[in-house]
C-alpha cells in the first residue's frame, strides 16, 4: 500500500467510524440533522453556526485564565465553540406557573436573597432597597425559562416592562442570575455569559462605586456583547464579539429590540459611548 493511499484510507476509516457513532448515539439516519455532533473542526477553520439550545461544553467556566501575564491575556482568541454561542443551561429556580411571560417582584428582596448576593452594609444602597424578580425568558432553545434578578426597588417595575418587551421580540438570553461574592472573587475564566443587574463592585478600571452597586444597572449576555476598552476585553475570551456587523443569536444592536427596549424607560446603551464599548450595559444615567 502506497503512502498517499494509506492516508487516503484511513481518512476514509475515520469518516465511516463518525457516521457509526452518530447513528449509535443519536438513533438517526447519517442524513438527520441531530441536535450536536461529535464533530470537532480544527481550530483554524471558520466556525460553524450552533445548533440554537445546545449543551455547553464541558470545560466551559473551568478553565482559569493567566492573569500574571497581559500580554497573553490581549492575545486571547475565541475558542471555536463560543464563536457562534447559542447555549441552553439548567434552570436554577422553579419554573413560574404559566405559559407566557411572568414577573414576581419581592420588595424589599428577602434576607436569604440578599445573603448570597454580594451586599454587604458598606455598600450605597441599603438591603431594604433592593427588590427580588423572578420572571420568564427565552432561552437559545426557544423555550420558557426561569431567572432572576436583584435590583433597586425604585426601577423594578421599568426592568419587568423591558424583559416583558424582550419575551415577545424573543430575544434570547443564556442565564438571568444574581452575582454571588464566590463568582465575583473566582479567578477569572473568561468564558461568563449571566445576565444580571445587582453587584456590589467598582467601576471597571476605577475605584468609584458602579451603577451595578446601587442595583440600576443590567448586563444582558456579557459575552455575546463585551467591554472593549483599548486591548481590554472582557470577558476576555469574547474578542470575536467585537466584530459586530456579523449577525448571531442574543447580539444586541443599535436599532433592535434590547435598545429599544431600555430607552423606553429612559435608560442609556453601554454600545454608544464614545471612549470604550460596553455592549452589555444599561443603566438609569447611562453611565
Amino acid at each position: 500500500m502506497t503512502p498517499r493511499f494509506a492516508v487516503t484510507a484511513c481518512r476514509a476509516v475515520l469518516v465511516l467510524a463518525t457516521v457509526l457513532a452518530t447513528v449509535l448515539t443519536t438513533g438517526c439516519s447519517p442524513s438527520s440533522s441531530p441536535t450536536s455532533t461529535p464533530y470537532s473542526a480544527p481550530t483554524t477553520a471558520a466556525a460553524r453556526p450552533s445548533t440554537p439550545g445546545r449543551t455547553p461544553p464541558p470545560w466551559l467556566g473551568t478553565r482559569v485564565l493567566p492573569t500574571d501575564d497581559p500580554a497573553a491575556i490581549a492575545a486571547l482568541r475565541t475558542p471555536r465553540r463560543l464563536r457562534e454561542r447559542a447555549f441552553t443551561l439548567p434552570d436554577h429556580l422553579d419554573p413560574l406557573p404559566g405559559r407566557g411571560f411572568r414577573a414576581v417582584v419581592e420588595s424589599p428582596a428577602p434576607s436569604q436573597v440578599i445573603a448570597r448576593s454580594t451586599w454587604n452594609p458598606a455598600c450605597p444602597v441599603a438591603a431594604e432597597d433592593l427588590a427580588w424578580i423572578r420572571l420568564t425568558f427565552r432561552g437559545f432553545d426557544g423555550a420558557r425559562h426561569t431567572g432572576e434578578l436583584l435590583v433597586n426597588a425604585a426601577v423594578a417595575d421599568d426592568l419587568v416592562s423591558v424583559f416583558r418587551d424582550l419575551w415577545r421580540a424573543r430575544f434570547p438570553m443564556e442565564q438571568l442570575a444574581i452575582t454571588t461574592r464566590a463568582e465575583r472573587n473566582a479567578d477569572p475564566t473568561g468564558d461568563g455569559n449571566g445576565t444580571g443587574a445587582f453587584n456590589c463592585r467598582p467601576v471597571t478600571g476605577g475605584s468609584s462605586y458602579s451603577e451595578h452597586a446601587y442595583g440600576l444597572a443590567i448586563d444582558l449576555n456579557p459575552f455575546q456583547n463585551p467591554y472593549a476598552k483599548g486591548a481590554v476585553v472582557l470577558p476576555e475570551l469574547a474578542r470575536s464579539y467585537l466584530d459586530r456587523g456579523r449577525r448571531r443569536p442574543g447580539v444586541i444592536t443599535a436599532h433592535g429590540p434590547v435598545v429599544r427596549a431600555f430607552d423606553r424607560i429612559g435608560w442609556g446603551w453601554g454600545g454608544n459611548w464614545r471612549t470604550l464599548k460596553d455592549y452589555q450595559h444599561f443603566s438609569a444615567n447611562d453611565r
